[in-house]
Formats: C-alpha cells, sequence, structure tokens
C-alpha cells in the first residue's frame, strides 16, 4: 500500500479524466492521498474529493504562501472558520515561497506563524511549503519550536545539512519527483537518513519523476518515486512502501 502525502487531485489539469486517473492510481497500489489546500477558492472542489472518494481522500486546511495577498486575513479567517467547522489531518500547505514574489516575505511569515499557531491549538501535523526560503522558513520554525510542532517538509529539495535541520524540528522529508532528475541532488544524501523521515508524495500535477519529466504529474507514478527511493536504499519497494505509509501514519494519525 502506498500513500500519496501530496496530490493536487483537484487541479484543473485532470479535469477532463479525473475519475481515471486517481482509479490509476489505485491500480498501482496507491490507496491514501492527502490533499493540501491553497485557498479558499478551491474549498468546494476538496469537499466533492472527499465525498467521492471518501475512503481514499484526506484533507488538510490552510493558506499556501503564493496566496498571501492583500486580503491574506480574510482568507486565514476562512481557514480558521473551516477548522472550527470540521476535521482535518493537517494544515497545509503552509510556508514560504520567494520564487514567485519576494515583496510579500513579512505577510508570509506572519501567515505562516499564524497557521502553526492553528495547528498546535488543533493538535496537528503542518506540512510546509518552501521554495528559494529554507533560511527564513527555518527562523519561523526556531521560535516555535517544541513537542507541539511537527509535520512535513513538503517537496524536499535541500542539502544533507538542511535535511538534518528539518527532521530536527520534528519533521519528515517529503520525498518526490525530483529524487528521480539527475540533477535532484538529494538522492547523492538521502540513504544517510534514516527512513523514517520520509514519507512519499507526488505533488501532482507538478514535479513529474523520471520518465515522466516535462508532462502532466499524476498520482500513478508514486510507483516510480518509491522504485527510485527503494534503489537508494537498497530495500524492496514493498519495504519502502509499507515503512513510509507507517511514517504518512504517524503525522496524520490515520
Amino acid at each position: 500500500m502506498l500513500t500519496d502525502t501530496h496530490t493536487h487531485l483537484y487541479s484543473d489539469s485532470f479535469d477532463d479524466d479525473r475519475k481515471e486517473m486517481i482509479q490509476r492510481a489505485m491500480n498501482n497500489g496507491v490507496s491514501r492521498f492527502f490533499i493540501p489546500a491553497i485557498d479558499s477558492a478551491y474549498i468546494p472542489s476538496m469537499y466533492q474529493l472527499e465525498k467521492d472518494y471518501p475512503k481514499q481522500v484526506f484533507l488538510m486546511m490552510g493558506l499556501h504562501p503564493t496566496s498571501v495577498k492583500d486580503n491574506y486575513k480574510e482568507e486565514l479567517a476562512i481557514v480558521e472558520e473551516q477548522f472550527r467547522n470540521r476535521n482535518f489531518f493537517a494544515v497545509g500547505e503552509i510556508g514560504i515561497d520567494l520564487y514567485w514574489d519576494s515583496s510579500t516575505l513579512e505577510i508570509q511569515k506572519k501567515a505562516f506563524k499564524y497557521q502553526i499557531q492553528l495547528s498546535k491549538k488543533y493538535k496537528l501535523p503542518i506540512v510546509i511549503h518552501c521554495r528559494n526560503a529554507f533560511e527564513e522558513v527555518f527562523e519561523v520554525l526556531e521560535e516555535e519550536k517544541g513537542a507541539d510542532l511537527f509535520g512535513i517538509f513538503h517537496c524536499f529539495t535541500g542539502t544533507k545539512e538542511q535535511a538534518q535541520k528539518a527532521i530536527s524540528y520534528n519533521m519528515k522529508l517529503g520525498i518526490g519527483g525530483v529524487v528521480t532528475f539527475k540533477n535532484g541532488k538529494i538522492d547523492t544524501f538521502l540513504n544517510e537518513i534514516d527512513i523514517k523521515h520520509i514519507v512519499l508524495e507526488t505533488d501532482s500535477p507538478y514535479l513529474s519523476p523520471v520518465p515522466y519529466r516535462g508532462k502532466r504529474n499524476e498520482s500513478s507514478y508514486l510507483t516510480n518515486i518509491c522504485k527510485k527511493v527503494s534503489e537508494i536504499y537498497t530495500i524492496s519497494e514493498d519495504e519502502v512502501a509499507r515503512i513510509t505509509t507507517n511514517n504518512s501514519k504517524n503525522v496524520f494519525g490515520i
């Protein structure tokens, strides 16, 4: 059994074949899909996915850093309202993204901290988005560290030292398609990180693994990521699936 700990199944990239795409993933042994939030515009689509696949789809709630704009306080109010109304399995995806717009750094940090506080209030993991912002993300985590801070460093693409630092804040490393890239670099040290700190993800429809790089990603390609990880750790794919799914259960509580 494989667990995709991060997949945007509601993306309009899947509008023409969503049902078939999800079935392909399930046929390939992917039986659990954790769905990150972006902003309030996607909430109805997330709920529809949960309704259509109640035993396979598990929802997060949060405000993505690239959606932190002038109206971020209104968006965060909606996030908090959602948590008051029902249960979720994580606060995510949240964090800091300086690739697209560095001018919003200060409000991104405020939104990140606010949502970490929500995670502590509801005793939930966080799922971190970090792009061109390791130093800034670590600065916030250092301020918030403690036994009540835990989660996943989604789409981890950093160095060995950054991996160890993320783990020191009770974060698992979300390993996706980048591990299959020739220039991805994380494959050069990943086997030095205990696999108990690893979970698998696709981030579909983004970051397709080899041999699909440059094309639309989908959750069925998690098997390609699992295969690469099995080669790195020199253990069977079944063992990778078992360990990483158990790791995801430890994070999400299900």
